[in-house]
């Protein structure tokens, strides 16, 4: 897996996770004026890989 960072129409940062098959699992809810608030995103999702599943 991977994360990608990359800009769109609005020249805003976002973020993608890609799968190792290509596929794309999860991405950013929103888009980023700067690039480090984009990577601390990035950062913070990691951080909360080991989150409860509720439901």
């Amino acid at each position: 897996m991977k994360y990608e960072v990359d800009r769109n129409s609005k020249n805003e940062w976002y973020w993608r996770l890609r799968a190792s098959n290509g596929k794309i699992i999860a991405r950013s809810s929103e888009g980023y004026i700067n690039r480090s608030d984009c990577l601390h995103s990035i950062k913070l999702v990691k951080s909360a890989y080991n989150a409860p599943v509720v439901g």
